[in-house]
């Protein structure tokens, strides 16, 4: 029996995500006929609160900004369209202040889906979801990975608390890591992280917890789950999830 191949298709807005993010799936892929890669990557959006900006798009009569139509909205149509049954997600950091404007930072990033997507139908096939703070969050997770890469013990032990609350990942990681380079290290990195391990704490992870358990429901609905453990996989059943991003 042949089965389809089910495709997600990634919006990113980091180098090393366009060249690695997939990576980050790949239990996913091992236990599922899936496959996750990069179709798009774009600036980062913020919410939009400028009175002159907003004036102007009003009096356009314009619902979103042209370039979330044009470098977000429309691509992931087209990709939708290629490949039937097939999904996307936006997925972008959630840095420093940018914690605090969640809500929005999500609203923009889901109109901008939801504005091209709705006429043909097919916006609950797209979803918006965050790395907390970002990428190299996770790695804190699985020190074992990035000592691996690293050659050498740069991480002595797995971050105690809440990866998804370390201030700023990335330059924890240089000082600990002089030679860490984002770009490099994400493909090796992420080839050898453990996603299970990473969100094995159900108190922990919500962000990261919620865009696998949005994965792994479109992966049911499609009937394409090769191992049937992946359903309760990532303390998915008792684990947190972030509210602004799981209800997708």
């Amino acid at each position: 029996m042949t089965h389809e191949i089910c495709r997600f298709g990634l919006v990113v807005t980091g180098k090393a995500e366009e060249q690695s993010l997939p990576q980050l799936f790949r239990v996913l892929m091992a236990k599922a006929y899936c496959v996750f890669s990069v179709i798009r990557r774009v600036g980062q959006r913020n919410p939009i609160t400028a009175p002159t900006r907003l004036l102007r798009m009003v009096g356009r009569r314009q619902r979103i900004p042209t370039k979330d139509e044009q470098e977000i909205g429309l691509p992931v149509l087209g990709f939708l369209r290629r490949h039937p049954g097939s999904y996307a997600m936006v997925v972008d950091d959630l840095e420093g202040a940018r914690r605090d404007v969640a809500a929005d930072v999500f609203a923009r990033y889901r109109a901008a889906l939801d504005e091209v997507l709705m006429t043909s139908n097919v916006h609950t096939r797209s979803a918006v979801h965050f790395l907390v703070n970002m990428l190299e969050a996770y790695y804190f997770a699985d020190s074992h990975a990035v000592n691996l890469v690293a050659g050498s013990e740069v991480i002595r032990a797995d971050h105690p608390t809440d990866v998804e609350q370390i201030g700023h990942p990335k330059g924890e990681l240089k000082r600990l890591w002089r030679d860490f380079d984002e770009k490099e290290h994400a493909g090796p990195i992420l080839s050898s992280l453990d996603t299970e391990h990473v969100l094995c704490r159900p108190a922990e992870c919500c962000w990261l917890r919620a865009m696998f358990a949005w994965c792994i429901a479109k992966l049911t609905e499609s009937d394409v789950i090769l191992d049937p453990t992946l359903v309760n996989a990532f303390c998915l059943t008792d684990g947190c999830k972030a509210l602004t991003t799981s209800r997708q």
